[in-house]
């Protein structure tokens, strides 16, 4: 077996027991609406984003899962004690890897609808109905915010530039425009998540993004705010190492989706020149 086979191999065997545990503390059935939340000691904060998440939206109830990703410290307790249903993770994996727990967490209880918010405050939970809107209403398979159509608190010129650039990147690779690829608050139907093809254990969100587009799921960005951090400190590094890993995602990514149409391409054209090549047979007997 290779080292990814092994990787996800042992990945697998971490989240059927976490799900296993999971369910023997809260039951199988989940609401329609479940707002999962990746978290790695955010103790600070977690609490507030967890109470500050509507109890339903447009009469639908709602649910707060939050995958705790290996923290040690009292991130599992605090978003406990503040009403969440948690799933507790013994090792660190990557927002990613946490991302991808919490949606099959979802789909297995029955959620039609997903919401992802991050652990650090930096995304406003008020935004949350309007974010999901458009997939409630059948406007949209995935709705993410967007801090350049909304409003953003950072002063940070560099990090800035970078979300201008990432946007017009994958707008470029993609061939619809997109004003920000990063933005974490985002909702989505729950089937979205199992037809993409997720393998990122960290910098995750333009992986998601760009699958869904390249899979033909229609995507509507919603204006958002984006606050600054009100607790703890950043997992992903500063601007350039961010900028670095993030490319390297957003590349292998796209060439990967790039891979699989044309391999589906290929697949569909031998298929169709078989049945002509059968057809003539036919016809000349």
């Amino acid at each position: 077996m290779t080292t990814q086979g092994t990787k996800e191999s042992l990945g697998r065997d971490v989240d059927d027991v976490a799900i296993e545990r999971f369910t023997a503390e809260y039951g199988r059935e989940l609401p329609p609406i479940v707002i999962v939340i990746a978290a790695y000691n955010e103790e600070q904060g977690i609490g507030d984003v967890v109470r500050a998440i509507p109890s339903s939206v447009e009469g639908l109830p709602t649910a707060t899962v939050v995958v705790v990703d290996g923290s040690t410290d009292g991130t599992a307790a605090e978003a406990r004690k503040a009403g969440a249903m948690v799933c507790d993770v013994p090792v660190n994996r990557g927002q990613g890897a946490a991302l991808r727990l919490g949606y099959r967490i979802a789909r297995e209880g029955g959620a039609e609808y997903i919401v992802t918010t991050d652990a650090d405050g930096q995304y406003d939970p008020a935004d949350i109905p309007r974010i999901l809107a458009p997939v409630l209403h059948g406007e949209a398979d995935f709705a993410t915010g967007s801090r350049i159509l909304g409003r953003q608190e950072t002063h940070d010129l560099v990090r800035r530039l970078g979300v201008h650039v990432f946007a017009r990147l994958i707008s470029l690779m993609t061939g619809q425009r997109i004003t920000d690829t990063s933005f974490g608050l985002r909702a989505m139907r729950a089937e979205v998540t199992g037809a993409v093809e997720l393998r990122q254990p960290q910098y995750q969100s333009s992986e998601l993004l760009i699958g869904v587009i390249s899979r033909g799921y229609r995507v509507k960005e919603v204006p958002a705010t984006m606050r600054l951090r009100v607790a703890g400190t950043t997992k992903k590094g500063g601007n350039l190492v961010y900028g670095y890993r993030y490319s390297r995602v957003v590349l292998g990514t796209w060439l990967r989706e790039r891979r699989r149409r044309s391999s589906a391409s290929a697949s569909a054209a031998s298929a169709g020149a078989g049945a002509d090549r059968r057809g003539v047979s036919a016809n000349t007997k």
